[in-house]
């Protein structure tokens, strides 16, 4: 990574590293730092670690004083809606994290970069890099700004095909069902499109790297668009 683009990353997430070392161990996943037999940095695991346990405590603190009436069970499923491996890769993919992370070669080949589990990863890792350099106060703003913001829309898209699902059984107008219309690109790095029906009437369309992906973003797509009728 070069400093240019360390900090056009610096930028998108507004916060200046004091120490790099910390960003650059964040975004190296194992594959590369095996390939390139470096210890000088190391991977992004132990720092994915840490970022997991402020993540959960932040993200508990932000529900219990938001959600007063809320009970501890739904407490819970709520924080595990907002920091699991979709919702965080989501937030992650908003500031294109997934185009900094440095990988081996096979892991390239093999579509690491487009991997919900290795971009969550990295999500993670970066947030236990910001709480090393800046403290819990930076790295709580990070998830503040980042993850716990729009929370509304967020799990509107997390939870869109339960919702489109739950909204065309109540209302009794057909089945839902997706459909993939198109997928392009090598089998390592492919792009579906999917549509989603009730009944025989389009209501959607969405794409992605993975065929559930596809299927999530017409689902999404659908429950838009009947916001706004």
């Amino acid at each position: 990574m070069t400093v240019e683009e360390s900090g056009k990353l610096e930028e998108k997430i507004a916060y200046r590293f004091r120490d790099g070392r910390l960003l650059r161990q964040a975004l190296t996943h194992s594959s590369y730092a095996n390939e390139m037999k470096i210890n000088k940095y190391g991977d992004y695991e132990r720092l994915e670690f840490l970022g997991d346990a402020v993540l959960e405590f932040v993200s508990s603190d932000f529900l219990y004083r938001q959600r007063k009436e809320t009970a501890e069970g739904d407490l819970t499923k709520l924080r595990a809606s907002m920091v699991c491996e979709p919702a965080l890769a989501f937030c992650a993919r908003e500031l294109s994290l997934q185009q900094y992370i440095l990988l081996g070669k096979g892991e390239q080949a093999t579509g690491g970069r487009n991997r919900d589990s290795i971009v969550s990863d990295v999500m993670e890792a970066l947030i236990g890099a910001i709480y090393l350099d800046g403290g819990i106060e930076e790295a709580s703003a990070f998830i503040h700004r980042f993850i716990l913001s729009d929370l509304e829309n967020k799990q509107l898209f997390y939870d869109a095909k339960t919702i489109l699902q739950e909204l065309v059984q109540q209302e009794g107008g057909g089945q839902l069902c997706y459909k993939i219309v198109r997928e392009e690109g090598p089998d390592h790095d492919k792009t579906f499109e999917a549509e989603a029906y009730v009944g025989e009437e389009r209501v959607g369309w969405g794409s992605g790297h993975s065929k559930k992906a596809a299927q999530q973003q017409a689902a999404y797509q659908a429950l838009l668009l009947r916001r706004k009728k």
